[in-house]
């Protein structure tokens, strides 16, 4: 665990985590950080906390000693977020001091009591206060459904911080640099990426709420954002706050200049016709991604059609429906509420279609409303003329892709 200082009287507590599914579904192959933080006045506040405190006092004791607050001086614990990567720690602290209260959400409140046994709550609306003295005053300010309903801000007036929770996060581990200023340029593009796959597999079926988020940390003024996984921005926080505006467009149907191939093959027929698209899309210079379901992870193939402004769904008909691991992937980015992609979709059938139905049957069910091209179905092996009509199809949708583009 690594201690840090922010500025004076804040300090992160900030661990890396990896070899976990998270939230028991997301496969994070290049970990994730949890990070707490401790404001000190006269009175000292924990805001969220690293579930990584293994439950024994004297772990507590050193790592908050190594920043100079005392675990008995401690009065309060924020719950911005009651998720339990934030929040599993708070029995532990029950073994450090007895005496603290808990400050959330009236939506965290019944959540806090039914996880923890906790009953000493103290329930913060809109812009309610604390004074721990020496000028650090914080004030609360909810912002629901990121990604659960009890979600909130802690803004510290004094610095000007942001403690954002969930908001501004990103998957991926830190290395010795943990803020943005120290961060390489490698680091930078790491972290596009993983703030990309962090938005889309864990906050992209709450993109409405999140834009709202977006409008409430506007109205502050912002010297710091400090989020509950990833690095701190200090020194330029709008460049977060912009990328998280950039991710809720991507959620809506922009993307990057890049088409993703989402596909599956069972004897290599609809193959033969993906071969000679890569053809194509390589002739026209256009950047693109192979997501061959079922071998690609749930995790990085949401993440990927989420940051793509095109798609081609390449998949042949199955017992009268669409190939299963791709109708999987298309129910879970319905599920996700990744709207308005441009898309176009080929494949093979044996005896009977069917493919296209359920298809459509999907994009209706989760109102992706997907501007989807006009479909290629061949039986068996593609023939030249099946092949010619995807050239021009694929011509197509690389001029949708160019009017989605947001990089």
């Amino acid at each position: 665990m690594k201690k840090l200082k922010i500025t004076d009287g804040i300090h992160m507590l900030t661990m890396n985590v990896e070899d976990i599914l998270f939230e028991g579904i997301w496969e994070i192959a290049n970990g994730v950080t949890l990070n707490s933080y401790i404001v000190q006045g006269e009175k000292t506040a924990i805001i969220d906390g690293v579930i990584g405190w293994d439950g024994i006092p004297e772990t507590l004791y050193k790592n908050l000693g190594d920043i100079g607050v005392d675990p008995q001086n401690i009065d309060y614990l924020i719950v911005n977020h009651m998720e339990p990567d934030h929040s599993g720690w708070i029995s532990n602290f029950r073994k450090v001091k007895d005496d603290f209260t808990i400050i959330c959400t009236d939506k965290a409140e019944k959540m806090v009591s039914s996880f923890y046994g906790e009953d000493k709550i103290r329930v913060v609306k809109e812009g309610d206060t604390l004074d721990l003295g020496k000028g650090k005053v914080l004030s609360f300010h909810p912002v629901p459904n990121v990604h659960w309903p009890d979600t909130m801000y802690t803004y510290e007036s004094c610095s000007k911080t942001l403690f954002s929770c969930d908001m501004f996060g990103a998957f991926g581990r830190m290395g010795d640099h943990c803020f943005d200023d120290e961060l390489t340029s490698d680091e930078v593009e790491f972290f596009e990426a993983e703030g990309i796959r962090y938005y889309s597999n864990v906050m992209a079926t709450f993109t409405t709420s999140l834009k709202k988020a977006i409008d409430k940390a506007k109205t502050h003024e912002i010297n710091t954002i400090a989020p509950g996984h990833g690095p701190v921005y200090r020194k330029n926080p709008q460049k977060i706050i912009d990328d998280y505006y950039r991710f809720s467009r991507y959620a809506e149907g922009a993307g990057k200049n890049e088409i993703t191939i989402l596909w599956g093959s069972m004897y290599g027929m609809t193959k033969k016709a993906i071969d000679f698209a890569e053809g194509i899309l390589k002739r026209e210079g256009i950047k693109y991604n192979m997501v061959h379901m079922p071998l690609v992870s749930e995790s990085e193939m949401i993440a990927t059609v989420f940051r793509s402004a095109g798609i081609i769904i390449a998949a042949p008909t199955y017992e009268y429906k669409l190939f299963p691991p791709v109708a999987e992937a298309l129910n879970e980015i319905g599920r996700k509420r990744i709207t308005g992609k441009a898309a176009f979709r080929f494949g093979s059938y044996g005896w009977s279609g069917g493919a296209e139905k359920e298809i459509q049957e999907i994009m209706e069910r989760n109102k992706m409303n997907w501007d989807l091209i006009e479909s290629v179905e061949f039986e068996g092996a593609p023939k030249e003329e099946d092949l010619a009509k995807i050239e021009v199809k694929l011509l197509e949708l690389i001029e949708k892709v160019k009017v989605k583009t947001e990089e």
